[in-house]
């Protein structure tokens, strides 16, 4: 468990971060690696702490603390220190298939539960993982591998998300074919159109899209199931369907003037900003642009932290971020202690930019929209805010008139988009997600599975992996009445 000694002798030490004004004349990543001798440091800094809560993904007080994926952290963290880095990937690859993309975009629920941080600074757990892969791929060592055998068994893999693609992965090792349907033009789900390339460079997921698809995993995009091919078209052709589409119907405003242009779900305006990023360099007019206009973010998650970034780097005038819940607090409070996941206040990078800009954190805390104003072609002029008590009822005569020309709602998702589960006369919970057997990832139709947001709800990257994995072997155990996944 690395170095004895080494959480005393070595301060914690994070990837570099290029400066917010700097950063913000571009969209690409902006965390340049440490040297693997500094990374062989952070990884002695993993003390023999006996319980490792780091890897153990166990529910407390309603909230996840460690890896849900069971990362052999204390392992490779050791190997890392040892200089073994290909061992180190060995084990990090048993346990998360992904390890580039949860590097780089996962909150890092074990940092939180390292023993480090009781009384000091937690391990780079996260960016010691990123090391190890990103080592491999530099080195030559993630070659396409394909299975030796085939099965027989032919499964098809309805959306391209994380838990799609993980899904996808482990049944191909397994020997079966997998095809993967995409609606969209480009496989990825929202790894590919919901995450801003400055968080997660496209060519880091087309990298591996490549690599599954030299291993034998077939990609169609542009097939909306549900749409374009039927549900009793896929259970036909196919032993097995699981169903990977996410929990994309988001949540609107109910507000008078909603209908006004210039109002968009955040997801969706991500999603053709990269778009127009990967085809044509942001042409002017092939996406919808925040520059020079006043700009109102409904939601203060990491989703409305990605819109603040994005239209920092559009060049938009102004950015504010609503958010419904008071500010969180800055340090842990006794209710809430380690190894808990810590409720704290959190400035992400959006809105680092954003001070930087402008002087000023984005967020507005306690508040919500209460109307849309529009002007005389129908385009939003401003927007009417107003206070929230605490009982989140709008408390009279707070209300302020806000100059605003695009609104961005980004306020969460009310569960999967109901057409595909209903051309498969599935069962919706009433929370929107696809009905399962207790515990499980079947659906009532013999043969047909379900992982991810859709079967869980709205998540974590690293929760749809786990499920992608665990819908996996499910399915496996289907086909062949046994599973060694």
């Amino acid at each position: 468990m690395g170095k004895p000694t080494g959480f005393m002798e070595y301060q914690r030490q994070g990837n570099p971060s290029q400066a917010p004004l700097e950063r913000i004349k571009h969209y690409n990543e902006f965390h340049p690696r440490l040297s693997r001798e500094e990374r062989r440091r952070q990884g002695a800094r993993c003390m023999e702490c006996g319980v490792p809560f780091c890897q153990s993904g166990a529910v407390l007080n309603g909230m996840v603390s460690g890896c849900p994926l069971h990362n052999l952290i204390p392992e490779w963290n050791d190997l890392i220190y040892t200089g073994n880095f290909t061992h180190a990937l060995e084990r990090l690859l048993k346990t998360n298939n992904f390890p580039e993309f949860t590097g780089r975009v996962c909150p890092a629920l074990c940092e939180a539960a390292c023993t480090c941080g009781l009384h000091g600074d937690p391990v780079t757990v996260k960016e010691n993982e990123l090391g190890i892969i990103e080592d491999a791929w530099d080195k030559g060592l993630m070659a396409p591998r394909p299975p030796k055998a085939r099965t027989g068994k032919q499964v098809a893999v309805v959306g391209s998300g994380p838990a799609g693609l993980a899904c996808a992965d482990q049944l191909n090792r397994r020997g079966h074919t997998v095809t993967v349907f995409e609606r969209e033009d480009r496989p990825g789900g929202l790894l590919m159109y919901g995450i801003p390339n400055m968080k997660l460079e496209k060519s880091i997921v087309q990298r591996r899209l490549d690599k599954m698809a030299a291993e034998g995993v077939l990609f169609r995009t542009g097939v909306d199931v549900g749409k374009d091919v039927t549900a009793a078209e896929l259970r036909q052709n196919y032993d097995a369907v699981v169903l990977c589409c996410g929990a994309a119907q988001p949540r609107d405003l109910a507000v008078s003037g909603r209908e006004l242009e210039g109002v968009w779900f955040a997801v969706d305006f991500l999603k053709e900003t990269t778009r127009a990023l990967l085809d044509n360099g942001l042409a002017e007019g092939s996406y919808p642009s925040a520059k020079g206009k006043q700009v109102i973010i409904v939601g203060g998650g990491d989703t409305g932290n990605d819109c603040v970034g994005t239209c920092i780097r559009h060049g938009c005038q102004s950015v504010l971020q609503l958010e419904m819940m008071p500010k969180a607090p800055d340090r842990r409070t006794e209710t809430n202690p380690w190894p808990e996941w810590p409720r704290v206040c959190k400035t992400d990078y959006g809105q680092e930019e954003a001070i930087a800009l402008y002087g000023r954190d984005p967020r507005v805390y306690e508040t919500t929209v209460a109307e849309l104003i529009g002007d005389e072609q129908g385009k939003l002029a401003a927007v009417k805010t107003v206070r929230l008590g605490p009982d989140h009822q709008p408390i009279p005569g707070t209300e302020e008139v806000l100059e605003c020309q695009l609104l961005l709602i980004a306020a969460g998702f009310l569960g999967a988009q109901a057409y595909v589960p209903q051309s498969f006369g599935l069962t919706l919970t009433d929370r929107g997600r696809v009905q399962t057997e207790d515990g499980g990832y079947a659906t009532d139709l013999p043969g047909v599975f379900a992982a991810g947001d859709m079967r869980r709800g709205q998540s974590l990257v690293v929760w749809a992996i786990q499920e992608g994995r665990q819908a996996a072997r499910a399915t496996d155990q289907y086909l062949m009445g046994y599973t060694n996944l």
